[in-house]
């Protein structure tokens, strides 16, 4: 259609089409093609009747919202065109060129892709970020779900906080290598850990204690070392046996590696019955610590017991009890330290009616160093 007066231009623009009826002096509401007529401001929006561009400050009014009024009377099939522009504003950019800072939040359902360093962000992105080096500048804080830190002291610090474990490391087949429980400095991996150059790494350790590096106490005393043939070149057993009437004892001495934490021990100890009776056999443990220019003259700590175990009935077969509670050495280990420890068969806790012969134990301590140095 032609037009006498300002053409529409080019913007952001909906246009209402209203056939009159005779004497209509406004237009609003459903035009002719059911579109509700709408606009935000009545200076941004042109008339036509007839093809002619009205005048807004003689030939019509908005006062009332979204409405034209004030028309002289219309007549019958007279053609009434509006057209509406929105208003939009390009002042609030950020210039491609020479960049800026975004005050609000950012969201993007495509990929954001950068070539520069991105820094200074605070916020939060969820999915996937690839092709990352974050350069941290900060510490965490007690409390953070996943974070990212550095301190010039710590260097990285890595802090989590979950219901199980704080930090969990995985493989790329995403299986555990590693995990702190929550609130813990305990690592736990998830197998045995291999150390590059086969170096110890702290943790449970174990020594064999044979009977053949222990001796009868004075007091009390156990029988003495004796070796034993099973059957002619089969193992032959040095062994130390104990009999069933009362309390009888053996010791023997440890100087533990630097690595030892000064902590509690544990011990496991392996024995046999030459006969066939199953009754149950319970051993003791107790131990000091003594230092350099420190009297050995001193009494062993509280004695920890294993749990009285069964023999099996077959003669001379090898038993091998559970591993004790905490044994707490006396005297206040330090590193250095020459620990020395008393056995016992406990004959009030056990049923077995011959004598038990000691083969060794398995003394557990716990390392909390790669080494002695």
């Amino acid at each position: 259609m032609p037009y006498l007066g300002r053409g529409p231009g080019f913007g952001i623009r909906q246009k209402y089409f209203y056939t009159a009826s005779a004497d209509d002096t406004s237009v609003s509401g459903s035009d002719d093609n059911n579109l509700t007529l709408a606009f935000s401001d009545g200076l941004f929006i042109d008339v036509y009747l007839n093809g002619v561009l009205l005048d807004p400050n003689s030939d019509y009014n908005t006062t009332t919202a979204n409405t034209v009024a004030g028309l002289a009377a219309l007549s019958a099939n007279d053609f009434v065109e509006i057209v509406a522009y929105e208003s939009f504003s390009i002042g609030d950019v950020v210039p491609a060129s020479s960049g800026g800072t975004f005050s609000g939040a950012i969201a993007s359902n495509g990929n954001i892709t950068s070539a520069a360093t991105v820094t200074g962000v605070a916020g939060t992105f969820s999915g996937d970020v690839s092709g990352l080096t974050l350069n941290a500048t900060g510490d965490t804080a007690a409390g953070d779900n996943a974070a990212i830190g550095f301190t010039a002291a710590e260097g990285l610090i890595l802090t989590g906080q979950g219901s199980t474990s704080d930090i969990t490391a995985k493989n790329d087949a995403d299986a555990e290598v590693f995990s702190v429980a929550t609130g813990t400095t305990v690592v736990d991996f998830a197998t045995t850990p291999t150390v590059a150059g086969g170096a110890l790494v702290g943790g449970k350790q174990t020594l064999w204690i044979p009977a053949g590096a222990m001796y009868p106490s004075s007091t009390n005393p156990c029988a003495a070392l004796t070796q034993v043939e099973t059957t002619a070149l089969r193992p032959d057993l040095k062994v130390l046996d104990f009999a069933t009437g009362a309390d009888e004892f053996a010791q023997f001495s440890v100087a533990f590696p630097k690595s030892w934490n000064e902590g509690t021990v544990s011990f496991q100890p392996f024995w046999t019955v030459t006969g066939t009776n199953t009754g149950t056999v319970a051993w003791q443990l107790g131990g000091i610590a003594v230092s350099s220019d420190d009297t050995i003259n001193t009494a062993f700590g509280t004695l920890v017991a294993t749990t009285a175990l069964a023999h099996s009935g077959t003669s001379n077969d090898l038993m091998v009890s559970v591993e004790s509670g905490a044994v707490t050495i006396a005297g206040s280990p330090a590193a250095g330290d020459c620990c020395f420890f008393q056995i016992n068969r406990d004959v009030s806790a056990d049923n077995q009616s011959g004598d038990a012969r000691l083969v060794g134990i398995k003394l557990h301590f716990t390392t909390d160093a790669g080494n002695d140095s």
